[in-house]
């Protein structure tokens, strides 16, 4: 965990149990390795656009042959594909909305899942380019939709994270949820204590 991207996507800015777990995590890793380069992405202080016509027009553009309208339209992706590239860790903290996660995280994902940066086409099939990387997400629901609860197939965050991260070579990916936030706290303290293993067995 030298270099730490962390994505924020809860457009709760106050009283956000997903945020608070990524406020505990950042405590502990630089607890842990003071040295450690944090980024902080925050989807909602900072909206992206989501993708349009020109962008999407430019994404299929060899990039020698893009114009310098192409260019300008696709900076703001360049960017965030070059972020996620440096990292050696990510660190996404979600609520989850209607079963899934926010739009504002969907629209994150349409910038950097890109062909020929983020990920290629083979004969075999397509190929993540963003390998290498330890991935933790930290979600909040104010339900039980973990595995074995009787809502448990309404949670669509984890399998839909779990397939974009593992197509763009993401495959190293640790899930903490605060389940039940609806219910009272007991949730969110859980989710802290399997934080603290985390740097406790480091």
């Amino acid at each position: 965990m030298k270099n730490v991207l962390f994505i924020h996507s809860s457009p709760m800015l106050e009283q956000s149990s997903s945020r608070e777990l990524a406020a505990h995590f950042r405590s502990r890793l630089l607890e842990a390795r003071p040295d450690a380069q944090v980024t902080e992405r925050d989807l909602v202080r900072h909206p992206l656009p989501h993708i349009d016509q020109a962008m999407i027009a430019s994404y299929y553009t060899a990039p020698e042959q893009r114009s310098a309208e192409q260019k300008e339209v696709i900076a703001t992706s360049e960017a965030l594909v070059d972020e996620l590239l440096a990292a050696d860790t990510v660190v996404i903290s979600t609520p989850m909305h209607n079963f899934t996660i926010p739009s504002g995280l969907k629209a994150w994902i349409d910038h950097v899942a890109r062909v020929g940066r983020t990920f290629k086409y083979t004969e075999n099939g397509p190929v993540g380019l963003a390998q290498g990387k330890k991935v933790f997400v930290l979600a909040a629901s104010g339900g039980d939709y973990r595995e074995g609860s009787a809502a448990a197939a309404m949670n669509h965050l984890d399998p839909y994270l779990k397939t974009i991260l593992g197509f763009l070579g993401m495959t190293d990916v640790t899930f903490i949820h605060a389940w039940g936030m609806a219910s009272g706290s007991a949730g969110l303290d859980a989710a802290k204590a399997e934080i603290d293993a985390l740097f406790t067995k480091a």
